[in-house]
């Protein structure tokens, strides 16, 4: 048996008390949101301070982003695990929106039925995935410092360090996290990571055939993300929650949560 199991099976078995002691859990927790937080002001002096914008009127649809990124990040290939998927909105004529999602829009979409086109107003597609808040819960309800802010406010997990207990998956508003069938630990968006810090783009910017992402600095005037933020109206999923998110969407719909 590895020191990391160990390690993850004694946290496990101490989990319920630190959850009944706020003593022993509250400190982890403060101690990891305040770390990310000097970390992310530190990251932004630098001027690396990562964010992702969504042209919604350019996404088609397509799902080459959601299988690029499977495939750069491992993510397991069973339905229902991403770091990204996509989304369809459809307006019907009594006011009523319908949201479907096969696969995680992997595969495309297929058309809309005969009888829904002539009930349906329009259609749009919304690519989401993790929102790299500025005021994470997931790193808030952490008990053991697993998940944390980089200096580039990128929101990751430390495998080493998580145990699986699911809190984090629990807290995010946006649904952004699964539980690794394989690991057992915490896995979400990253941003692609492991390629920004060698200056390339996240792997479904990349993969995106009509520009529809787009991957900046929020403090360099020539990210491209700039443009776009100076270009008119932007919005983000749930703004009523505080979370801050670092995931910005042009012309996003008011049904869209």
């Amino acid at each position: 048996m590895s020191k990391n199991y160990d390690r993850r099976e004694f946290l496990e078995g101490l989990l319920p008390c630190s959850v009944l002691l706020l003593g022993v859990a509250g400190p982890f927790a403060t101690a990891s949101r305040a770390e990310g937080e000097a970390a992310g002001e530190e990251g932004a002096e630098q001027g690396h301070y990562y964010a992702m914008g969504i042209q919604v009127d350019r996404c088609i649809g397509c799902g080459l982003c959601v299988k690029a990124c499977k495939e750069e990040n491992d993510v397991p290939r069973e339905p229902f695990f991403f770091r990204t998927w996509v989304e369809r909105y459809a307006m019907h004529r009594d006011g009523s929106v319908s949201v479907d999602s096969p696969d995680g829009g992997i595969q495309g979409f297929p058309p809309l039925e005969d009888e829904e086109k002539t009930d349906v107003v329009r259609s749009f597609f919304v690519p989401k995935l993790c929102n790299h808040c500025d005021n994470p819960p997931c790193v808030q309800v952490c008990p053991v410092g697993a998940t944390y802010k980089s200096p580039e406010g990128v929101v990751l997990v430390d495998e080493d360090y998580c145990i699986g207990c699911r809190y984090c998956i629990q807290a995010c508003p946006y649904g952004a996290r699964y539980l690794d069938p394989r690991t057992h630990v915490a896995d979400k968006c990253t941003f692609c990571y492991h390629r920004i810090k060698q200056g390339l783009q996240p792997a479904c910017v990349e993969a995106c055939p009509t520009q529809a992402r787009v991957f900046g600095e929020l403090h360099a005037r020539s990210s491209p993300l700039e443009r776009l933020r100076r270009q008119g109206a932007l919005h983000v999923l749930k703004p009523e929650l505080n979370t801050e998110p670092k995931v910005i969407y042009s012309n996003l719909d008011g049904e869209v949560r």
